[in-house]
């Protein structure tokens, strides 16, 4: 893998902005005429109106592309290498998925519409329903969910529904409000228990990398128990062996069982978190399905759940009618309310629905397969540079210690992944799990061939010996991205909104 190039002819770091490039009278389209802004956004209340049109860069067209692919191409896309950054499962994304998607039919119909005008679309959409309901082993799912966080939130409200309804009919005399969390979960757990109004009590990682049973044990004996938020396999990569133990335990103590749908790209079509025990269930489809990833948005993060659960789903619900038509159901009575605007982000699930019908039942177990093996190759490339956490067959990632590396050398993970990018590589996720000491948490993916493997074990273990031999080379990496080694606690503390400054000076006159 080779470094990252220069544009001809501009330096990275001297990329001006369109505002300093602006000239009077350049442009690339007519402007339209001036207009009465009063008159025209008449409708609009005062505290929402400009006093004048924005003031815009004048460029030429020429140079209003080349500046944006000249951006476009200081960052690192799936779409342009290697992309290894464990537990984010960054997927190549097919472009005839996109295509599906953008279909007139599928994307301008209004969410407004009557049922009866887009009745295509919904039938594609119950569809997916079936599909996610099947992956999860789970009988009742809802779309509505924007994100995978959403999802988990949509979750965690759901949990509590469900648990006010057990003291509504006095199965239990007050409301549960602890969620078992394990110390290798991802960070929006935690956050989402507390956002949900509940209390996160942390259970340990055993010597195997697992929950540790006992513990588990120990709480649901002592603690009110509303469930247990868990992936599995796990953040270590690792499925989790005690998990039909754990979930006897919780359901015995009154709790409810929560699957970050994070890693199900690991074992779609072999197994099923409805199989585990598990009651909800929320689906990245950006991770398992293979929708876009990341930028800000959009997403979607559906939920499947027990039956006894489906009654609380967010309204509406896409159902299919006597008729057989589909329809959208929209009763309250029951339901925790709705979570989105009307079903969430339509764009995103058709996607997911055209990755499930292109592949079919036997794709995506073989997809989850390669992912597995993937993973498993990589860490036999590499286990002898950075050993494994945890020394058991991983899944679909694994997590590295770099600990020896630092004792050895002074070079931390940090100094490591800012280094790959030196090869072109974007950096696996450092520093998590928390429970690693200098962790790397490594996931290929299924979408990598075997020469990508290859291509990124050795540009790792080059970077290791490096790190013996050089070390303040490493600690001074990227040498040769656009951007050099940041000062990230500083850049935290005192952004500097560069542009705006430069806009200000420019234009200070014309600034609203």
């Amino acid at each position: 893998m080779t470094a990252a190039t220069t544009p001809p002819g501009v330096h990275p770091a001297t990329e001006p902005t369109l505002f300093e490039r602006s000239r009077p009278g350049r442009g690339s389209a007519r402007q339209p005429q001036a207009v009465d802004v009063d008159a025209t956004l008449a409708d609009l209340p005062p505290s929402l109106r400009r006093s004048r049109l924005p003031v815009l860069p004048e460029v030429a067209e020429p140079t209003l592309m080349r500046h944006f692919v000249r951006l476009s191409q200081r960052n690192h896309s799936i779409d342009s290498g290697f992309y290894p950054l464990g537990s984010c499962t960054m997927k190549y994304n097919p472009k005839v998925h996109d295509e599906i998607a953008a279909l007139p039919a599928f994307a301008r119909m209004h969410p407004l519409a009557p049922a009866s005008a887009w009745q295509g679309l919904l039938e594609l959409l119950l569809e997916l329903q079936h599909a996610i309901a099947e992956l999860a082993g789970l009988p009742e799912v809802t779309l509505s969910p924007a994100a995978g966080a959403h999802g988990e939130f949509t979750g965690l409200l759901l949990m509590r529904a469900w648990h006010r309804e057990r003291v509504a009919r006095g199965e239990v005399d007050a409301e549960p409000m602890h969620v078992l969390v394990p110390d290798t979960a991802h960070g929006t757990n935690p956050a989402t228990v507390r956002m949900a109004g509940l209390r996160t009590h942390s259970i340990p990682t055993d010597e195997r990398g697992g929950m540790d049973l006992d513990a588990v044990r120990e709480a649901c004996a002592t603690l009110d128990i509303a469930g247990l938020m868990l992936t599995n396999p796990n953040t270590l990569g690792l499925l989790d062996e005690h998990i039909l133990d754990i979930a006897e335990v919780v359901h015995g103590a009154g709790g409810l069982l929560y699957y970050d749908g994070a890693n199900l790209n690991a074992i779609m079509g072999r197994t099923r978190p409805g199989d585990m025990g598990f009651d909800i269930v929320h689906v990245n489809v950006h991770k398992t399905l293979s929708t876009p990833h990341g930028g800000g948005g959009p997403g979607a993060g559906p939920v499947a759940v027990a039956q006894r659960l489906a009654h609380l789903l967010p309204r509406p619900r896409i159902v299919r009618a006597a008729d057989g038509t589909v329809e959208l159901d929209r009763d309250p009575a029951g339901s925790i309310g709705p979570v989105s605007r009307h079903l969430g982000n339509v764009g995103v699930l058709v996607r997911a629905w055209a990755y499930v019908v292109t592949h079919g039942r036997d794709g995506l177990r073989r997809s989850s397969e390669l992912a597995v093996v993937n993973a498993n190759y990589l860490l036999e490339l590499v286990r002898d540079v950075l050993p494994p956490a945890f020394d058991r067959r991983c899944m679909h990632e694994f997590v590295v210690s770099g600990a020896t590396v630092r004792r050895d050398s002074g070079v931390r993970a940090l100094d490591i992944a800012k280094r790959l990018m030196d090869h072109g590589v974007h950096p696996p996720t450092m520093y998590f799990p928390l429970v690693v000491e200098e962790a790397l948490m490594i996931e290929p993916t299924e979408t990598e061939t075997r020469e990508t493997l290859d291509e990124f074990a050795a540009a790792l273990r080059a970077v290791v010996e490096e790190a013996q031999a050089d070390p303040a080379t490493l600690h001074a990496a990227p040498l040769t991205t656009v951007v050099r080694r940041l000062d990230e606690a500083r850049s935290v503390r005192e952004p500097r909104l560069v542009a705006r400054e430069v806009a200000a000076d420019i234009t200070p006159a014309d600034a609203d």
